[in-house]
């Protein structure tokens, strides 16, 4: 059995079925839910062609005298053999089986990456879960490692959580070896990256390669020795020399080893500087080499053996250099300002400048990679160049001694406007990969201009395009990052406050409130420096508003007498417009409504003010035509609504948000605000029992790209929909994504998390799966806030499987208190469910209330189908009118819960419990 046969969680079950344990022992075991290990042996069964359980057994116990299989390692494949270095490999194995961090150390071109690689290859069997390669030589940033890592692991960003907390997620229980290569331009971020990621993950490794130590505690030394030349032509720098001399296409004759070993001895080992010598071999003969060798090496007499090393590359580099023609020297010195494979064509436009003219940059592009100072990779879309990370340091040193460094870098950061505006005009299937293809020379360029006040314009400028499409590629952490760099690379006040909000924007999609209040404070500070009154007020309404609007996603939620401040320096510096009005509005709407929401029993009164001010935001906002800001308003008025017991007006002013005309706009602030309706659509119509219209924004909300790396937040209204509509089979399968997506986010809590939980746990409660129902109990009580467990979904959901199994005793002991008793809790999505169901309850049960408590029930879900259907089933149990309880059904198939429509047809056969 391969290792492409079967996933690592698959293994793992695997391997207990062969101990012969029940589902819920590997459950149990494995931290997973029953449903996920039936899942998982379904598919063994299918993959490796299996009848039944107990062959699945058979063959596990096989497998365990065999050892298990393991993935393959996620590495680079080189293009030439690894020669030698036996003995260090041994070595650095060991070192990494005694210690959870080595650092491979050595200069630059003494061959760390290879013999890293080579190791990693060899322990590849150890790791279960593999082996990972995140090349760090593009990140200049340390403050990058964590996304890099990330990106090359496959691990997206989590709302609320930075790429240190999702890649310590994915691994947390992973066996792995994580393989850092070329860290020492990024040490600073690679020590406080590590530290985190191995205290995180006990059973992760790393290997890091570098030319200078990380200097941390937990760290393990290996010195990468050069190449052994004892032995005279039987040495292992002889080796790899004839190895790259005869690829070359000229074999050097057996008899001149000895000489051969000599030319090794004065490159001092140094696996770069022999490779580049042995391709010469064909061209300059042992003679020219030796000579050539002789005149670069003369300085090196004396002086540290570490520093000889060091020099012997810089020697080799040297005189490659010297070799060169003029032109070809400087263009080889220009391309180093690329971090990234280029084209020719991008050449032209960084290096082709006096004394060169697009011809010879074309054709020395050619010369340089005969020279081995380049590599070229044809492809169908054109050649790429790249220079090897030693050569491009070494050519960025030349760049500067000629004083070009300047117009290099300029003309880089012209082409990289040019990339940048192409990307901000192109979509499609293929644009990803664009991105992907220049962001690293974006950042770099980024980087270099930052710091240079003459390019301070064009830098905010490259700031904000790659802001913009990193939001585009949904990496939300860069693209809050960059916007925040723009503000701060801005000429003036008045465009640092327009990327501030951008950022404020971004900062909302990743469920980030304090960064959200943060940046609506510091845009308003900015726009007051500009003279922008109405625009500051507004960022300043906007901060007073997300601080009640998005508490949930704040670690630190502002002090009252603080947001209370914000709102009256609002008021204060209002330009009397339409757009400040809405936005001075909204912020009044979500002050009262926190108010109205802090206390039971508020008086009517203020929930009218609160409704009022809701609509004349949403007024004003469509009177000053900005659908983001009717989007807010809107979404102020359903929560009104909501908490003034009118769920039906609630949704409506929901469903008016996804139907906004016209569209909102693909900015950051306009795909929160789309998330958010969509996810405030589907809640509210699960509210009034519209099912189907649930179900439609509940799938699209899954599908959003912004929420494609978490699945948790994605898919919450759609299970909870699919529950109550009795789609059994899809909330089981919906299930195992969400609770990957939820614990590999960090188990956050939410509003729409717990009830999602709680949802399918009552699904696994209606097909008698108590283990896998207690499992997910356990999950909603510590997704969802613990009072709304208690009263409110948590409460629905559990005298939903009661009332299926025939306890209606137990159920109505669930929801005993009076729907007025708990508002709080059941307001808004659960009041009509909540209503119906004890109703239910109180007839199946002979309350002697149950009567009256379906005569005042009602009004209160008059115009809810799914409601109504209930009510209706309950009267004529009360009454004993079975007969049309046939109609009762027909009315739940209309409103599309074919649960209830069975469960009614069950009670008119006279029984008083569901068989599933």
């Amino acid at each position: 059995m391969s290792a492409s046969v079967i996933s690592p969680r698959e293994a793992d079950v695997l391997a207990l079925l062969g101990e012969h344990l029940s589902n819920a022992e590997i459950a149990a075991r494995l931290f997973i839910s029953v449903r996920t290990v039936e899942s998982h042996t379904s598919a063994l069964l299918r993959k490796l062609e299996l009848p039944d359980r107990r062959a699945l057994s058979r063959r596990a116990a096989e497998l365990a005298g065999a050892g298990r299989s393991r993935p393959a390692p996620a590495l680079p494949a080189p293009l030439t053999a690894f020669v030698g270095r036996e003995r260090d490999r041994a070595e650095l194995a060991a070192a990494l089986a005694a210690h959870r961090q080595v650092s491979a150390v050595g200069p630059g071109g003494v061959g760390k990456t290879r013999l890293a690689l080579a190791v990693a290859a060899d322990l590849a069997g150890d790791f279960a879960d593999g082996v990972r390669f995140v090349d760090l030589a593009p990140v200049r940033d340390p403050g990058r490692v964590a996304a890099a890592v990330a990106a090359a692991l496959g691990v997206g960003e989590q709302p609320g959580r930075g790429h240190e907390e999702a890649v310590s997620a994915a691994l947390a229980d992973h066996r792995a070896l994580l393989v850092l290569d070329n860290c020492e331009q990024v040490r600073d971020g690679v020590a406080p990256f590590l530290e985190r990621l191995l205290t995180d993950c006990p059973q992760v490794r790393a290997l890091a390669t570098s030319r200078a130590r990380l200097m941390v505690p937990f760290e393990r030394v290996f010195p990468v020795p050069p190449l052994s030349r004892d032995g005279g032509g039987s040495s292992e720098a002889v080796a790899l020399f004839v190895e790259r001399a005869t690829a070359a296409g000229a074999a050097p004759d057996p008899a001149l080893r000895e000489r051969i070993a000599a030319v090794c001895e004065r490159l001092d080992g140094m696996a770069l500087a022999i490779e580049l010598a042995a391709a010469r071999w064909p061209t300059l003969g042992l003679d020219g080499l030796t000579a050539g060798l002789s005149d670069q090496l003369r300085i090196l007499a004396g002086g540290p053996r570490a520093g000889d090393r060091h020099r012997s590359v810089r020697a080799v580099l040297d005189w490659s250099h010297d070799l060169l023609e003029p032109a070809d020297r400087a263009l080889l010195r220009r391309v180093s300002a690329f971090v990234q494979p280029f084209t020719a064509g991008a050449a032209v436009a960084v290096a082709g400048f006096a004394p060169l003219d697009p011809a010879a940059v074309a054709d020395g592009l050619g010369r340089l990679a005969e020279q081995s100072l380049l590599t070229a990779d044809p492809a169908a879309e054109g050649t790429r160049y790249r220079a090897p990370e030693t050569i491009r340091q070494y050519g960025a040193e030349r760049l500067a001694e000629a004083g070009e460094q300047a117009e290099a870098g300029s003309r880089h950061l012209a082409w990289c406007l040019v990339g940048a505006d192409e990307l901000a005009g192109t979509d499609g299937p293929r644009w990803r990969a664009r991105f992907d293809a220049v962001a690293d020379e974006l950042r770099a360029a980024l980087d270099r201009a930052a710091g240079r006040p003459e390019l301070r314009a064009r830098a905010h400028r490259l700031a904000r395009a790659l802001a913009e499409s990193a939001f585009a590629r949904n990496l939300l952490g860069e693209s809050q990052q960059r916007f925040e760099q723009a503000a701060a690379l801005a000429d003036g006040p008045a465009a640092a406050a327009a990327a501030l909000r951008e950022a404020a924007g971004v900062a909302g999609c990743r469920g980030l409130g304090d960064d959200l209040y943060r940046l609506h404070r510091a845009a308003a500070e900015a726009a007051r420096r500009a003279g922008d009154d109405g625009g500051g007020a507004r960022d300043l309404a906007a901060a007073a508003t997300v601080a009640y609007r998005f508490s949930s996603t704040f670690a630190r939620i502002p002090p009252a007498e603080e947001v209370a401040a914000l709102l009256g320096r609002a008021r204060e510096s209002a330009d009397g417009s339409a757009a400040t009005g809405a936005a001075l509005a909204l912020a009044e709407a979500a002050v009262l409504a926190d108010a109205y929401g802090s206390v039971q029993g508020s008086p009517d009164n203020t929930a009218r003010e609160t409704v009022a001010f809701a609509e004349r935001a949403v007024e004003l906002a469509r009177r000053a035509g900005d659908p983001v800001a009717e989007s807010a308003a809107l979404d102020a008025l359903s929560g009104a609504r909501s908490w003034a017991g009118e769920p039906f007006a609630a949704a409506a002013a929901a469903r008016r948000r996804v139907d906004l005309p016209p569209s909102l706009p693909p900015t950051p602030a306009g795909t929160h605000e789309r998330v958010d309706a969509l996810a405030m659509a589907a809640a509210t119509a699960i509210g009034v029992g519209e099912l189907d219209l649930a179900r439609r924004w509940g799938g699209q909300l899954a599908g959003h790209p912004l929420l494609a790396e978490v699945g948790h937040h994605a898919t919450s209204w759609l299970l909870v929909a699919d529950a109550f509509a009795g789609r059994t089979e899809e909330v089981a399968a919906t299930g195992v994504r969400f609770l990957d997506a939820w614990e590999q986010g960090g188990r956050p809590r939410s509003f729409s998390l717990g009830p999602a939980a709680a949802a399918v746990a009552a699904v696994h409660g209606l097909r008698g799966d108590d283990g896998a129902r207690a499992a997910w109990c356990a999950v909603a009580g510590r997704a969802g806030p613990e009072e709304e467990h208690r009263y409110g979904y948590g409460a629905v959901f559990d005298a939903l499987v009661l009332l299926h199994r025939g306890d209606a005793q137990a159920a109505l002991a669930r929801i005993a208190p009076a729907p007025e008793e708990v508002w709080k809790w059941v307001s808004w999505v659960w009041l009509h469910w909540y209503t119906a169901l004890r109703v239910e309850a109180s007839v199946l049960a002979g309350h002697p209330d149950a009567r009256a408590r379906l005569a005042g029930a009602r009004p209160v879900v008059a115009g809810n189908p799914v409601a109504t259907a209930q009510l209706d089933r309950a009267r004529a149990l009360l009454d004993g009118d079975l007969a049309c309880l046939d109609a009762v059904a027909a009315a739940f198939d209309a409103a599309g819960c074919g649960y209830q429509s069975a469960r009614t047809r069950h009670l008119a056969d006279g029984r008083r419990g569901a068989d599933g």
